[in-house]
């Protein structure tokens, strides 16, 4: 592990630890930072860079040190090992795809052509549905579509 990935590891930790000992939700920290949840949440843990403005911000609002709010700016790498699929809720996303990315790849590609579904330029929801069998996760994932250029 380098040297910035273990800072970034360091700085998503304190992260969780400041949001779990603090009266903020994610969904507090979105609104105060003024961007969408689920990007603020990722963000926050190590998925994007965040401005100056909104590190700082996010540090006031947490209580991070320094070293952290310059953490949360630098550009990550977005990678990660097999390690996420020991996590029972990603695990499930990685079973989805398993099940379903082929038929959402046949779709995609019937109704828009030969291309792909951006996941740099998208925008992502998730709310709660009530049903009586359960509650339902509900998640939309509005996302560009980008043509392959030949």
């Amino acid at each position: 592990m380098t040297e910035w990935n273990a800072r970034r590891d360091q700085a998503t930790d304190a992260v969780r630890r400041a949001v779990a000992g603090s009266e903020h939700s994610w969904a507090d920290l979105a609104g105060a930072l003024d961007r969408p949840l689920l990007w603020t949440i990722a963000a926050l843990l190590g998925s994007h860079a965040l401005p100056a403005e909104l590190a700082v911000r996010a540090g006031e609002l947490l209580g991070l040190d320094d070293e952290t709010v310059a953490a949360l700016q630098v550009q990550p790498y977005r990678t990660r090992g097999d390690e996420l699929r020991a996590d029972p809720t990603i695990y499930r996303f990685y079973e989805l795809l398993g099940v379903y990315g082929p038929a959402l790849k046949e779709a995609i590609h019937e109704e828009f052509g030969d291309g792909i579904m951006s996941a740099i330029n998208c925008n992502i929801e998730i709310d709660r549905r009530s049903d009586p069998d359960g509650d339902r996760v509900r998640i939309v994932i509005d996302g560009k579509f980008l043509k392959y250029q030949w």
